[in-house]
């Protein structure tokens, strides 16, 4: 395992170093190339799974080019627990769509702003705008056939 870390390490390195190389990037530190190089990736294609707060919903999830999937979830929530790696795996494995977690007991003005009175409730937006929901646990193909609905629509 140490290997594959190091191996790892190098190629992090290697990427920073040949971005900041670069004339775009030949003002910028290691860090804010690496930082720039993440943001991008995830801005710019579906399969990312990420947290969301308050600070950085606007940007993730509103603003985004790709369709985003939220979940919102409590960590004491039975439901909540047993949905989150269903959908995860099914946005990874679907590539066309973003999912943004918000716990609700640490963002309660989103969860008020969107009338968030069970959990898990999933909502799909699109352009800033909500295009899909469901409310309680959902079995791995409604989860699939919610996504492939969300993806439908979008891309039409």
């Amino acid at each position: 395992m140490p290997g594959v870390l190091a191996i790892n390490r190098q190629r992090l390195f290697a990427t920073t170093a040949a971005l900041v190389n670069r004339s775009a990037f030949a003002r910028v530190s290691s860090q804010q190339a690496i930082s720039r190089l993440y943001s991008d990736n995830a801005a710019s294609k579906g399969g990312q799974v990420f947290e969301a707060t308050e600070k950085t919903f606007e940007e993730k999830v509103l603003q985004s080019s790709v369709p985003t999937i939220v979940d919102f979830y409590a960590s004491w929530c039975g439901p909540c627990k047993m949905l989150g790696p269903i959908i995860e795996k099914s946005v990874r494995d679907n590539g066309k769509v973003n999912l943004a977690k918000i716990n609700v007991d640490e963002n309660l003005s989103l969860a008020s702003d969107y009338s968030i009175t069970s959990l898990p409730t999933v909502v799909g937006f699109h352009k800033g705008e909500p295009v899909a929901a469901f409310v309680g646990m959902r079995s791995p193909p409604a989860v699939n056939e919610f996504i492939q609905g969300i993806v439908d629509k979008t891309e039409n």
